[in-house]
């Protein structure tokens, strides 16, 4: 596999099983669709997500967190999670959705939907969540504060972890935390901050969880911040089908490309790949619990 054109072949294995700790398995691009469900086409189906599971696990990534961050996506992560042994679920508003709700007079209807669905017994975290100064101006930061603040309560009501969107709001997201008390399990997906945020942010107690990005060649400060983060709040994450890691960058990401994340993480932190995947693995179940218990 990895002859066609834009899709990547897979990775030599990781010699211990690793925890994809983020993935959109419900946001599928024709590239990823070839790679690992040939006849499947472009359709939600559960036999591509299986296929999405069995390619990922031949390469040593055998667990995943399915992250819903709409209502469509987050119905879809409840349904799936029941189906698959290998799956658990996170479920929540991304960011970017909630000023279009809130102006629809929907925000309160979607919360109330997300509370149902995070109920769920193998829906173990409440994200992604936070805050997004990118892709959403100034008129927007006031209501998805309040909707970040919303989903911190609901994490701590249900005793889940916390699943973290940042970008652009290093600062408020750790002001909103400090605030509100964050949960007692809190995850930065896809870490982005720079050294004095990692190192604030261990402080705390939180998990740094690093993407594709940590493997690019720019990337020099994020592996700065993840060299000072202790092994034992360190998680990997895929972010599929987005943040391809080196070396194939352009092309879709999937679960099955997460070791060459893994590799780049050993190095940075001066230790072995197999104790780089013992320590996502034992990381990963200490935050999400067991795949195999409901």
């Amino acid at each position: 596999m990895g002859d066609r054109e834009g899709v990547a072949p897979h990775p030599d294995p990781l010699p211990v099983a690793v925890v994809d700790n983020h993935t959109h398995l419900d946001i599928r691009r024709r590239d990823v669709a070839d790679a690992i469900a040939p006849e499947g086409g472009d359709e939600r189906t559960t036999q591509d997500v299986a296929a999405a599971l069995a390619t990922a696990a031949s390469v040593g990534v055998d667990r995943v967190v399915q992250v819903g961050c709409d209502l469509e996506s987050a119905r879809f992560t409840v349904d799936q999670v029941d189906r698959h042994p290998t799956m658990l679920g996170a479920v929540a508003l991304h960011p970017n959705e909630i000023p279009a709700l809130a102006e629809a007079g929907r925000l309160q209807e979607a919360w109330d939907e997300i509370e149902q669905l995070a109920a769920h017994p193998r829906v173990r975290a409440i994200g992604e969540t936070g805050l997004d100064y990118f892709r959403t101006g100034p008129d927007g930061h006031a209501v998805q504060q309040e909707s970040f603040r919303w989903h911190i309560d609901l994490a701590k009501r249900t005793g889940k972890a916390l699943q973290i969107h940042d970008r652009d709001s290093h600062d408020d997201i750790l002001r909103i935390l400090a605030e509100e008390g964050a949960p007692e399990t809190t995850v930065l997906h896809c870490f982005s901050g720079d050294l004095a945020m990692a190192r604030e942010c261990v402080q705390r107690g939180y998990h740094l969880s690093f993407a594709g990005t940590v493997t690019f060649k720019s990337a020099a400060g994020l592996r700065e911040a993840l060299a000072h983060t202790p092994l034992e709040q360190v998680l990997a994450e895929t972010d599929a089908p987005y943040l391809t890691p080196t070396p194939e960058r352009g092309r879709a990401n999937a679960p099955y490309l997460l070791p060459h994340t893994v590799r780049v993480m050993a190095r940075t932190l001066g230790v072995d790949v197999p104790t780089m995947c013992s320590a996502i693995s034992a990381n990963s179940e200490r935050v999400y619990g067991s795949w195999q218990t409901s």
